[in-house]
């Protein structure tokens, strides 16, 4: 699904700003992405920096930090969870979170409470392409690929 040229994947997890998503992993395990709504937001990405793995984190202290030629700031963490790995060609390339968002995961995490559990603070399917959609449209959010 696309709408304003934002790319969506119902299978996958989101906040309710449609800033990050989480996709289940086996055991435990969440991967953690940038979503298209917010790589057009920030503009080029130039600089991503996540905490090393082994790094627990709780909700509310991010796992990585974005820099773009426009915006800086958190990838917001919505759960109590320890970074078990990082991407190495985003860090190498941040603007593969430009290029492909869906693709080019921020880093993997463990999960410190029940995953059923976590996730219920997230939305996903038809809720999360109806919530996707009116955010693109309510701030006239338009995506590409640079």
């Amino acid at each position: 699904m696309e709408c304003n040229g934002c790319e969506f994947h119902p299978d996958l997890y989101y906040d309710d700003e449609y800033q990050v998503w989480l996709r289940r992993e086996s055991g435990n395990i969440l991967t953690i992405g940038m979503t298209d709504l917010s790589q057009a937001i920030a503009g080029k990405i130039l600089h991503v920096r996540v905490r090393r793995p082994g790094s627990r984190r709780p909700a509310g202290k991010p796992v990585a930090t974005i820099e773009s030629g426009k915006w800086a700031g958190p990838i917001p963490n919505f759960v109590d969870c320890t970074i078990v790995a990082v991407n190495e060609a985003v860090m190498t390339t941040p603007a593969l979170l430009n290029q492909d968002p869906f693709g080019a995961w921020i880093a993997k995490v463990e999960v410190h409470e029940p995953l059923d559990q976590a996730l219920e603070r997230f939305v996903t399917g038809e809720a999360a392409r109806a919530g996707y959609r009116a955010r693109a449209e309510r701030d006239d959010i338009h995506c590409g690929r640079g």
